[in-house]
């Protein structure tokens, strides 16, 4: 039994291993912030987010307001059994993950949608892909100075909404959060497996 459970963790380091030197290799890190940049210096692509920019803000704020207010001391009771002298940090983690969850879902579903799917037409635009954005959307011709004023009706809607398949997982593995550290790590990464890319 040992030496079976010896070669697993072996197996699993080496892919881990594995992993790490592709990741390492094929430079994706640099991506994000590549595109922090481009977006930064391409002022056309402001628009459609700048104008959503203090609504999703202060639905941020009033979600982690309301969260702490009304979920935090009842979380932290419940942690002190199982965390101890942690419990206070622990609970203000999982307040956190919370809040930041439910922003994301109502700042996503309510707020900023449409203008993530202009700014990312727009960018597929101003790098010359207009056959490609003119799929699942009109595209209007000329336009030189500003790309986002090319882009017209969508035909169809790219992104899926939050299924109750989603939300049924991450009541199942939020009490994860129970278990002092570990399980707060565990439940960051199952949901990060099942909603991250794949």
């Amino acid at each position: 039994m040992a030496a079976r459970v010896k070669e697993t963790a072996v197996q699993e380091a080496e892919h881990l291993r594995q992993l790490t030197e592709e990741g390492v290799k094929s430079g994706a890190y640099i991506y994000p912030i590549r595109g922090i940049y481009y977006y930064l210096s391409h002022r056309d692509l402001w628009s459609p987010l700048t104008s959503k920019l203090v609504p999703t803000i202060t639905t941020g704020l009033g979600v982690t307001t309301f969260m702490f207010v009304f979920t935090y001391l009842p979380q932290a009771a419940i942690m002190a059994f199982t965390s101890g002298p942690l419990a206070a940090l622990s609970a203000a983690l999982l307040v956190l993950s919370e809040s930041s969850t439910l922003t994301m879902v109502l700042s996503k579903a309510l707020l900023i949608k449409d203008s993530l799917i202009d700014t990312f037409d727009g960018t597929l635009i101003a790098r010359g892909q207009s056959e490609l954005v003119a799929k699942e959307r009109t595209v209007k011709s000329g336009g030189a100075g500003n790309v986002m004023a090319r882009l017209g009706k969508l035909a169809g809607k790219p992104f899926a909404k939050f299924t109750p398949q989603a939300i049924i997982r991450y009541f199942m593995f939020l009490p994860l959060n129970l278990i002092p550290i570990v399980g707060t790590i565990a439940f960051v990464v199952l949901q990060g497996r099942r909603t991250g890319p794949q």
